[in-house]
Formats: C-alpha cells, structure tokens, sequence
C-alpha cells in the first residue's frame, strides 16, 4: 500500500524540480504606469492641539490655591511696606501702583471658600487704603 500526500513519501520525483507557477506570486506595481494623482493634503493636527489647550486650561486645584496664598501674601507685603512708609514720612506713589496691582490680583478665586474669605478680607483692606491714598 503507498501513501500519497503530506506525510506520505512518494518515490520517482524529485523535490528540487517541481516548479511552481500561480497568481499568488507577490509583484511590486510598475512605478510608471500607475502614477499618483492624489492631492497633497495637510495633516489634521488641530484636532490633537486643541485638546492640549483644552487640557492646558484645565487647572489643578492644588496649583490654584497655591498661587491664591501667593497673591494674598504679596497683597499683605504691599500692604507691610505702605505702613513702614507712612509711619517713617516716606509716603510712596509706587506703593500705591503696587496696591492696584495686588487688588487686581486678588479677583481670581482659590476654590477653596475658607481662602477665598480670608483673601475677600486682604481685598477689603487694600481697597480701603487705595480710597486712603486717593485723598492726599
């Protein structure tokens, strides 16, 4: 009995002689036959910078709030620096530029409603001594 097929052996034909023809063959197109009339088109990377910006604008409550205790501590240095001039007769109109810049400053909240109060209070007091310096 002979077994034909994969795991059979077969006697009379040699292996390196069988040659193999078909359309399965794998061919590269032919470059100048086939030209590419496709437009140039630009990448589509705004899509992928906008939500950077939109993530950008996202800000951490942790940041906030540290920049919050930041413009209320310089608020009160301002605020230490008017009192040392005007108790030693050396009145500055620098101070009270720097008094409006910290009174801008101190608009943004913290998210934090305890900071936000104590802030709306530092506010308070440096709109106060602005009506004060209005009046030299």
């Amino acid at each position: 009995m002979r077994i034909y097929g994969p795991n059979g052996t077969t006697l009379g034909t040699q292996a390196g002689n069988v040659r193999r023809t078909g359309s399965s063959s794998f061919a590269l197109p032919d470059a100048a036959s086939a030209p590419d009339t496709r437009p140039a088109v630009a990448p589509k990377a705004t899509a992928g910078i906008d939500a950077l910006l939109a993530m950008q604008g996202i800000e951490d409550p942790v940041e906030r709030r540290k920049r919050s205790v930041q413009r209320g501590k310089s608020a009160l240095e301002v605020l230490d620096d008017l009192k040392i001039g005007l108790l030693s007769g050396n009145f500055d109109a620098s101070t009270v530029s720097r008094l409006r810049d910290a009174a801008a400053n101190l608009k943004s909240s913290s998210g934090d409603p305890g900071l936000d109060s104590v802030l709306s209070e530092i506010e308070l007091r440096v709109e106060v001594e602005l009506a004060k310096a209005g009046q030299f």
